[in-house]
């Protein structure tokens, strides 16, 4: 690749990750499970929030309505029944258990649409996080699948830092959390990734959930 073609490629992509995302699209991409290592485990940066985003936050969490879909339509039943089939074949070999596994679907389904983000994005930064270890601490303390900084259930929970390890509560943390910095950054996945991750501005990280959210693809068949 010549300095000119480096260049170009460079300003493309910028400008991908500059996009705001329109979440009421499916954002899907090419098939299967990223194999990579528990190498990116979160550090979330405690930070000041204004008292209505803590508020927002709070009541997101709080929220104890579970984690059911309600479809208008027998189409779009159907599209989340074929959805479901296929990501359970493919997370057969994380998570073995077949009613484990379809637990865990349906809620990181349920949060990821509650949150307003694509259920392949939740799946793919679950991989690169935790590598689906639903008990997974990393070196700073972060917790469970989506491994959710301890400090968070001060800010906006109830101080019961166990909880993270229960499953829909640290999707929801997680996904609650990870909507609050799209909006903070208005839109820019490449940015909300970071600091996500505590790495904003750094591309390793959003590269990697990019990658892994590229191998979630839905293909419905109508």
């Amino acid at each position: 690749m010549n300095r000119r073609q480096h260049q170009r490629s460079g300003a493309e992509r910028r400008r991908f990750w500059a996009r705001p995302l329109r979440w009421w699209h499916v954002l899907a991409f090419a098939g299967g499970v990223l194999s990579a290592p528990f190498g990116f485990a979160g550090n979330q940066q405690e930070e000041a929030l204004a008292d209505s985003v803590r508020l927002a936050l709070s009541n997101a969490i709080m929220d104890a309505r579970p984690p059911k879909p309600a479809f208008t339509s027998l189409a779009d039943r159907q599209r989340y029944e074929q959805w479901l089939a296929q990501m359970s074949e493919r997370l057969r070999r994380k998570l073995p258990d077949e009613q484990m596994r379809t637990e865990f679907l349906e809620t990181a389904w349920y949060e990821a649409r509650r949150a307003g983000l694509d259920p392949g994005l939740v799946l793919g930064l679950i991989q690169v996080e935790s590598a689906y270890r639903k008990y997974a601490v990393s070196v700073v303390g972060a917790r469970g699948y989506m491994q959710v900084m301890p400090f968070w259930t001060n800010v906006i929970g109830d101080s019961d830092r166990r909880k993270l390890f229960n499953m829909q509560t640290n999707l929801r943390y997680g996904c609650a959390i990870l909507r609050m910095y799209l909006d903070m950054e208005r839109g820019n996945l490449f940015l909300a990734l970071g600091r996500y991750n505590g790495s904003r501005g750094k591309p390793d990280y959003p590269n990697a959930v990019l990658a892994a959210w590229n191998k979630w693809k839905h293909s419905p068949s109508f």
